[in-house]
């Protein structure tokens, strides 16, 4: 039984309005993850220096120079099938939790700051780009929440 405070404040959508944020959320990760990995892909020699330069990043930029655009491409995926999601909605948060951290370790921690990433998110600086992932990172949340919601509603239709 529901309390009358958890009833005067319960936030309700409808089942169409409801798929339709998840389906914006979800087409925003996967054009922000396609742009990111081509860039980096298209541009993979300054991408390399920029990690080489990094003093988090550095001693293993010959791995993350790829385990990233490739992380990004298989959220991708994962964001496409609609079987997987929600598995995709999780690893864009995970993903986008370990940026942000990357970047408030550079902008707090670091005695030096590298170059920020290739292509358009090239003209954000590295506060702006803080903000910018941070911003995402809500996105992932309320798209987590949205689809737990849409699944749940599912299950109870069945």
């Amino acid at each position: 039984m529901e309390t009358a405070i958890k009833k005067k404040f319960k936030f309700h959508l409808s089942d169409k309005t409801r798929q339709i944020i998840i389906n914006i959320i979800v087409t925003l990760f996967i054009l922000l993850f396609i742009y990111a990995a081509t860039s980096k892909v298209i541009d993979y020699k300054n991408t390399e220096i920029q990690l080489s330069k990094s003093p988090i990043t550095a001693k293993y930029a010959n791995i993350l120079i790829w385990l990233i655009p490739c992380s990004e491409i298989l959220i991708v995926a994962l964001l496409s099938i609609s079987r997987t999601k929600m598995l995709g909605l999780y690893a864009s948060l995970t993903i986008m939790v370990v940026f942000t951290s990357y970047i408030y370790a550079i902008l707090n921690f670091s005695d030096s700051i590298p170059c920020s990433c290739g292509g358009v998110l090239n003209s954000l600086s590295w506060e702006q780009h803080l903000t910018f992932n941070i911003a995402f990172i809500s996105i992932a949340i309320l798209g987590i929440l949205l689809e737990t919601t849409n699944l749940e509603h599912k299950t109870k239709a069945v």
